[in-house]
């Protein structure tokens, strides 16, 4: 996991600096990731387990809120 999160930051990092020096928001670049991570998941997993993915990360938002698998 560490090789995958590794590379992905790597190029997060030079895409953001390259969408700052285009003039491309960082929210509609987001979106447009967004976008393509759904299309990457869908190649290999079914909507209805992309959609409990993307659930359960906005339910994980708050910093301050404990994982559902996580106890106290």
């Amino acid at each position: 996991m560490s090789d995958a999160k590794d590379l992905v930051d790597r190029h997060m990092d030079a895409l953001l600096e390259e969408a700052a020096a285009r003039g491309v928001a960082a929210d509609v670049l987001g979106r447009q990731l967004l976008h393509r991570v759904v299309e990457i998941w869908r190649r290999e997993r079914s909507s209805d387990d992309v959609a409990q993915e993307l659930r359960f990360t906005a339910d994980s938002l708050d910093p301050d809120t404990d994982f559902e698998f996580m106890r106290p």
